[in-house]
């Protein structure tokens, strides 16, 4: 079944996307480097820039780096004038990032916060409120990220959280995958928080089974 969801996956790529060589020398550095290969897939890719594009984002944060390929696809969404905040807690990551950003000519628009999330969050004070928000970092902080979210977006905030189905996983009530326990976690927060409104919708893939929360502010 995999092997028909990647087919399918190839497909999609084949007749919506068009050949990207920054997005492709992105993948290609990230895998030189030794980053995880765990950056969304293309199509992926594609759906969070139509998502910022349709929330009309001029401010987009991203909690969750790794090499920057999600965060060019962000990126490139912005409207002339808008910028992008994206934070790292390894800085080898980060200096990645800073070098795919600089080579699809983002740099100027993205702003790379090195540090554990939750201490960049706490010190984001005073700043402009954002758009649109995307979570993919330690799954275990879910919750914690989307509060922060809230707490830095305004009415009509778009919020997206990656891998929120696990295969299944989220299921497993006795789970003791850290990872698994926080999604849970993220799960009781939306089901019982009137700030928000929010569903999930599960995907299979190149990236396997798994889904994305899509939440709104009120």
């Amino acid at each position: 079944m995999g092997e028909r969801w990647q087919a399918v996956d190839d497909y999609i790529a084949g007749k919506l996307l068009d050949a990207d060589d920054a997005l492709a020398t992105t993948l290609a550095n990230n895998a030189a480097q030794g980053l995880p290969p765990i950056d969304v897939s293309a199509a992926q890719g594609k759906m969070l820039f139509l998502l910022a594009q349709m929330a009309g984002a001029r401010r987009i944060l991203e909690i969750g780096t790794l090499g920057g390929y999600s965060t060019i696809w962000l990126a490139r969404a912005l409207p002339e004038g808008g910028s992008l905040v994206t934070l790292e807690l390894e800085a080898h990551h980060a200096a990645v990032a800073r070098k795919n950003l600089e080579n699809a000519g983002l740099s100027e628009q993205v702003d790379i916060r090195v540090g554990p999330a939750a201490d960049s969050l706490a010190a984001m004070t005073g700043e402009a409120p954002f758009d649109f928000v995307f979570v993919d970092a330690d799954k275990q902080s879910n919750a914690h990220y989307v509060e922060e979210a809230i707490r830095l977006g305004r009415s009509g905030t778009t919020i997206i959280v990656d891998n929120v189905v696990r295969e299944g996983g989220v299921l497993e009530t006795d789970s003791e995958d850290e990872r698994i326990i926080g999604t849970r976690a993220l799960f009781d927060m939306l089901s019982g928080d009137p700030r928000l409104d929010a569903t999930a919708v599960q995907t299979v893939g190149a990236k396997k089974w798994d889904g994305f929360v899509l939440a709104r502010v009120l």
